[in-house]
């Protein structure tokens, strides 16, 4: 019993609010910036550099700060395209489920593609600032962009390239991101619901890690043959492919597996991002959600 004689609230009954999943996905970008400057680096290299030899690289040129070169684009990439998958699939998901039903699995698939590729498209401005930022390190001092913070760069962009350029590859990241939120939105919804059902586990921390590695290792898988087909485009000289089949047809000469060539790098990346947002999410969700009607 509560001091005004009430039920006290079970925080587990909660329900989050549209802006919930941004706020938790910023938050975990703080965490993980790092590891997505590392690979934003390793991807723009010309020539093969180990990990320990750009990370100290950069420390020895821009100290520990220099690891979270463009923190204000990472973010704002976040509260973009982050805050437009989550709150679309959350709106969608109560909609569908406001009279109490659980929803088919088929209809989380459906909705988080729809999001994902929402979001995708709106987080791409944030996105090319957030690699522009992020790469402008490891230039000479003299070619740097030297954005001030993501709004700065965004600005710059429009007055100087114009609003096409901020939407320059808006289709590759809205396929990536349809990947990304299937695996990790809809992933995590039914994995959830598949453990909680089980009778074996409760709404607590070891739950939300559990799905929440899960859906990141499952994210990682449906994402891979994309990233692996966007590397190898970007690498190979001009005309060796003439779109998205032919390379897709090259790398399948050496077998399915060609398509998931550095899985555990990717993991590590994406794994920790998708730990660290779903965690949060559940403890925002519970200690600051809408209580149930």
């Amino acid at each position: 019993m509560s001091a005004t004689g009430s039920m006290p609230v079970d925080k587990t009954k909660r329900v989050g609010r549209f802006y919930f999943g941004g706020v938790a996905s910023a938050m975990a970008a703080c965490c993980t910036h790092p590891l997505d400057l590392i690979k934003v680096q390793l991807q723009t290299q010309q020539s093969k550099v180990k990990v320990t030899t750009l990370v100290g690289r950069i420390l020895k040129n821009d100290g520990i700060m220099g690891m979270y070169n463009g923190l204000s684009a990472s973010v704002c990439r976040q509260l973009t395209y982050s805050m437009t998958r989550f709150a679309m699939y959350e709106t969608i998901k109560k909609q569908l489920t406001s009279d109490g039903s659980v929803m088919p699995l088929y209809q989380k698939i459906a909705t988080a593609a729809v999001s994902g590729a929402t979001g995708g498209f709106v987080g791409t401005p944030a996105d090319l600032i957030n690699v522009r930022m992020q790469n402008d390190v490891k230039l000479p001092k003299d070619q740097r962009r030297n954005y001030k913070h993501a709004f700065d760069g965004l600005y710059r962009v429009f007055r100087e390239e114009g609003v096409k350029r901020m939407f320059s590859g808006a289709t590759m990241a809205s396929s990536r991101a349809v990947m990304v939120t299937v695996g990790q939105l809809a992933g995590y919804d039914q994995i959830k619901q598949v453990l909680m059902g089980s009778g074996y586990f409760k709404d607590n921390l070891v739950t939300h890690f559990t799905c929440s590695t899960m859906a990141g290792t499952l994210a990682t898988f449906l994402t891979m043959p994309l990233d692996v087909m966007k590397t190898r485009m970007m690498n190979a000289p001009p005309g060796t492919y003439s779109g998205l089949a032919a390379c897709a047809l090259d790398i399948g000469k050496n077998g399915p597996l060609g398509f998931f060539k550095g899985f555990i790098p990717a993991f590590v990346r994406l794994g920790p991002h998708t730990v660290c947002t779903f965690m949060f999410l559940e403890q925002i969700r519970m200690n600051f959600g809408d209580d149930p009607k």
